[in-house]
């Protein structure tokens, strides 16, 4: 069996039960760092027997066939990261991939995850969503990106390095528009844990000075403009809004900033008589 296990983001204390149960009795633990995984287990009280092997970016792909024969014969595999879940922009889905093809079954240890937790604490709509993983670090494959994305009408979901973080809200920003609400979530659950929101042009300078610590983006969807300026036509943008689950008060402001008309008169033509 190949098990996917969820490590903490930040607090070692918010590691499931099932980590530590999982690793004492693992055949083989497969590591994207094997210096941090003794610490997690020191950290956990963990003490294993399982044979432990590296398993990141840069020898995935040949320790991958090793792993599989290990499940094929009968081991109990357990995949962790440096954070989070396995396969989510870290090593792991070339080993599902292959797992699943050898008829091996599969299953996961939940537990921390940076996407759902910076998500939730965005203070953006979270009933629809996608996860962007990193954005291209060239300038020009990065603006192809945007320029796809920039009709997207769910929350969306980015990774970043703290040294990029400046340049990828200033490309969001120009991509998307000025005014587009989002969220810079640094140092998710860890003791400088902080959540900036506003305008991606705001946060684009705030973030001017420098960021520092593991950061994740998260940025309103577009929001389809009404055909025209009549009373009626805004006020059923905002029903659609509604719909979509977002409260009154957020789709009337929305409907505002993409029809370039003041919320006031927005506001009057969903609570006019």
């Amino acid at each position: 069996m190949l098990v996917l296990a969820a490590t903490p983001i930040g607090q070692v204390g918010d590691a499931p039960p099932r980590l530590a149960q999982e690793l004492a009795a693992a055949d083989v633990v497969a590591a994207e760092d094997t210096r941090r995984l003794r610490r997690l287990l020191a950290d956990l009280g963990v003490a294993t027997s399982a044979r432990v092997v590296s398993y990141f970016e840069g020898n995935e792909s040949g320790r991958t066939p090793q792993l599989v024969e290990s499940l094929l014969a009968g081991e109990r595999v357990v995949l962790v990261t440096d954070a989070g879940m396995p396969s989510v922009s870290d090593p792991g889905y070339r080993l599902v991939a292959a797992a699943v093809e050898a008829g091996v079954r599969v299953t996961a240890v939940p537990g921390p995850s940076a996407v759902l937790t910076a998500l939730a604490v965005s203070g953006l709509p979270v009933d629809r969503f996608c996860f962007e993983g990193f954005l291209p670090r060239k300038g020009g494959e990065r603006s192809r990106r945007l320029t796809a994305l920039a009709a997207e009408e769910r929350t969306m979901v980015f990774f970043e390095s703290p040294h990029r973080t400046h340049a990828s809200l200033l490309a969001l920003a120009e991509a998307f528009e000025p005014e587009r609400p989002a969220a810079v979530c640094r140092e998710l659950t860890k003791t400088h844990e902080e959540v900036v929101r506003g305008p991606l042009a705001e946060l684009a300078q705030w973030a001017e000075p420098g960021v520092r610590g593991e950061v994740t983006l998260v940025v309103a969807g577009a929001v389809r403009a009404p055909a025209s300026s009549e009373p009626a036509d805004l006020a059923a943008a905002v029903a659609v809004l509604e719909a979509d689950g977002m409260s009154r008060r957020d789709a009337i402001r929305d409907v505002a900033l993409t029809s370039g008309i003041s919320k006031r008169v927005v506001y009057e033509a969903v609570h006019r008589p």
